[in-house]
């Protein structure tokens, strides 16, 4: 297996705790180096991981055969366009973006440059809830599912190193844990051909989706609830009788692992991979055409 060169732009607890280690220890990876927003964090990452820092996201580009990112969705756009550009591949975090026209601005960049393209959902990549989507994607026959992605990260009593997030706080848990809950539906489901969103507490956010398979798909999504209410479920029913998305055994590393590994292949092999950036730019275009549909929370007259 070829080593591909990939170097890292964002130095946030997200790029410490799963993509700095995970590129590091990927035995098809040379961690050429590390940019951030703070030299001083860029440095001192760099030095955790045995690489470089750069003052220039764009001189670490230039010696990389692939970019992994893990920054806000608007810093992550220009940075990516830019890596492309030099004929870079790219690992992306999700969402790509939180406007379609820059979702779309980073794919067509991607397109022109005939780079390949990873985005980083979890599950998809997880192992044991990776087997279930595709399961259950190939049993088919499936009349309803509902995912609950709550998460604590603003709620009272959050001890949560995201708590500090500008991004997150701006545009709640539909933007940042959505997109997660929309990468099972959809793969088991099909496409969302019509999509609607009402408000719950805080920043929670009720989806309610018809599906290409004609299957009715709903989805609640927030970073408010409280701790003892966090948690991941997903729970399908069909012809074949309900089945739930199995929890996941090991940290995102390894998940992170597979995604390493899902690049390499589509850069070696040409052939787009089912989590590209045109499969994060619908997942941007459904939870636009959902934020677009909220409203103002209305008290319902007695």
């Amino acid at each position: 297996m070829t080593t591909l060169r990939i170097g890292l732009l964002g130095t946030g607890p997200w790029a410490r705790r799963v993509h700095a280690p995970a590129l590091a220890a990927h035995p098809g990876v040379e961690l050429a180096g590390i940019w951030g927003r703070r030299a001083e964090a860029a440095a001192a990452l760099a030095q955790v991981h045995d690489t470089r820092p750069y003052a220039d996201p764009d001189e670490l580009s230039a010696v990389c055969d692939a970019v992994a990112i893990a920054l806000p969705p608007a810093v992550q756009v220009p940075l990516a366009v830019r890596a492309a550009e030099a004929g870079c591949h790219l690992l992306l975090d999700k969402p790509v973006a939180t406007s379609v026209p820059e979702a779309r601005a980073l794919a067509d960049a991607a397109d022109r440059a005939g780079v390949a393209s990873v985005v980083f959902f979890t599950a998809r990549f997880g192992a044991e809830e990776g087997e279930w989507i595709a399961a259950q994607a190939a049993a088919g026959g499936w009349f309803t599912a509902h995912a609950d992605w709550l998460g604590s990260v603003f709620a009272e009593d959050s001890s949560s190193p995201y708590a500090d997030s500008p991004w997150r706080r701006a545009k709640g848990g539909l933007w940042d844990v959505g997109p997660h809950a929309l990468s099972v539906l959809l793969a088991v489901l099909g496409d969302a051909e019509a999509v609607t969103a009402t408000r719950g507490p805080a920043d929670t956010v009720l989806l309610t989706m018809r599906h290409s398979s004609g299957a009715a798909g709903t989805a609640t999504v927030g970073l408010t609830a409280p701790a003892a209410a966090a948690g991941v479920d997903i729970t399908l029913r069909g012809a074949a009788g309900i089945t739930t998305l199995p929890r996941r055994l090991d940290g995102p590393g390894p998940a992170y692992h597979r995604a390493v590994d899902a690049l390499l292949a589509a850069a070696a092999t040409g052939l787009p991979n089912a989590c590209d950036i045109h499969f994060g730019l619908r997942v941007t275009e459904i939870l636009a055409a959902a934020e677009g549909s909220l409203s103002p929370l209305m008290p319902l007259e007695a």
